[in-house]
C-alpha cells in the first residue's frame, strides 16, 4: 500500500504531465479539488519539498519557466515517453495507488497475473548493479533441467513473464532465462564486465518479443489488417519499424515492418487470427499457413 505522502508525489507528477505547464497558483487550485486534499492548503515550501521528491523518486526534473509566468513543467517530457523503464515505474505506482484507493471496487478492478518468479527480481537487479554472476537452478518446460551460470546484462518483461538476458557460461553465448522457471537463484562472488559494445535496445532492435537469433537478418514484412482491427494495430504497433502503407481501400490497411522472422513474430500474427493476412515474405506466409493447416487438422 502506498503512503499518503507518496500519493501526493504521484499527484504532483501526474498533474504536471497532464497539464504540461502550470503556475504555483494553478497547482494550488487543482490541489483544492483533489481527492487527496485533507483540507490543508498546499504551501510553497511543501510544494518544493514534493517537487524535489518527485525528481529523486522518478528521475525527472521539475523546471520553472520564469520567462513565461513562472510556470512549472516536467523537463524532457518527450524523452520520458520513450523511457520505458521510467514509464513502467510511474505506471506501477499509479496502479498500486488505484488498487489501494479502490478497495470498495476490488471485485471490479481486474489486473493480469504475472507467473511466479517476481520474488527473484530484487536479487537479479542487485547482481546487475554489482556485476556479479548468478547461479541458477533452472527447470524449463522443454529441455534439460540443471544448474546454470549467467552474467545478467538485461531484464525484460514479455507476455507477462520476466526474462534475464546475459552471457551463459554453459552455452558460451548470450541466452535468456524465464524467471518463472527458476527454482533457486544465488548471487556468486564471480564478477564480470558487460562488453562495451553491448546495448540491450540494439540487441532486440530487429526482433519482436524475447527470441533473438544473431544469425538472422531483418526482412521486409507486409501484413494486411482488416477493418476495424487495423485501428488496433495502429494504436499498438507490432514493432517500432511499423509504418502504414497509404491506400484508399476502405476494407483494410497494409503495414510494413523490418523485422527478423522469429517464433515470437509468428505467434503474434497467429494470435490475430483472420483479422490479418501476411502478404510477404513468402516464407513467413507459408509458415503461417502451415501452422494454420496443422491447427485445422486438430479440429
Amino acid at each position: 500500500m502506498i503512503s499518503n505522502t507518496y500519493k501526493k508525489y504521484l499527484w504532483l507528477l501526474n498533474t504536471l504531465l497532464r497539464y504540461k505547464k502550470l503556475t504555483f497558483a494553478e497547482i494550488q487550485d487543482k490541489w483544492i479539488s483533489s481527492s487527496l486534499n485533507d483540507g490543508t492548503e498546499l504551501s510553497l515550501r511543501t510544494f518544493h519539498d514534493h517537487r524535489k521528491a518527485v525528481q529523486q523518486l522518478f528521475d525527472v526534473e521539475v523546471m520553472c519557466d520564469k520567462a513565461n509566468g513562472y510556470k512549472y513543467y516536467i523537463a524532457g517530457h518527450d524523452s520520458l515517453e520513450q523511457d520505458y523503464a521510467r514509464k513502467w515505474l510511474i505506471n506501477s505506482f499509479n496502479v498500486s495507488n488505484m488498487v489501494s484507493e479502490g478497495k470498495s471496487l476490488k471485485n471490479r478492478i481486474i489486473l493480469e497475473d504475472i507467473p511466479q518468479g517476481t520474488e527473484f527480481l530484487q536479487l537479479v537487479i542487485e547482481a546487475m548493479k554489482e556485476e556479479r554472476e548468478l547461479e541458477v537452478d533452472y527447470h524449463p518446460f522443454m529441455g534439460k533441467c540443471g544448474v546454470l551460470h549467467i552474467q545478467p546484462y538485461t531484464l525484460k518483461m514479455y507476455n507477462r513473464r520476466w526474462y534475464i538476458l546475459g552471457y551463459m557460461k554453459e552455452e558460451n553465448g548470450i541466452r535468456h532465462l524465464a524467471l518463472d522457471r527458476i527454482e533457486e537463484l544465488n548471487i556468486t562472488k564471480q564478477t564480470f564486465k558487460i562488453p562495451h559494445d553491448f546495448n540491450a535496445e540494439s540487441y532486440y532492435n530487429d526482433s519482436v518479443g524475447i527470441f533473438v537469433n544473431e544469425n538472422l537478418k531483418p526482412k521486409k514484412v507486409r501484413i494486411r489488417a482488416f477493418k476495424p482491427y487495423d485501428s488496433y494495430i495502429k494504436s499498438l504497433p507490432l514493432h517500432h519499424s511499423q509504418v502504414e502503407i497509404k491506400d484508399e481501400n476502405k476494407d483494410y490497411t497494409d503495414f510494413k515492418l523490418d523485422v527478423c522472422l522469429t517464433p515470437d513474430l509468428t505467434s503474434q500474427l497467429l494470435a490475430m487470427g483472420d483479422k490479418v493476412e501476411v502478404l510477404e515474405p513468402k516464407e513467413l506466409r507459408e509458415g503461417i499457413k502451415d501452422v494454420l493447416n496443422k491447427a485445422f487438422k486438430r479440429y
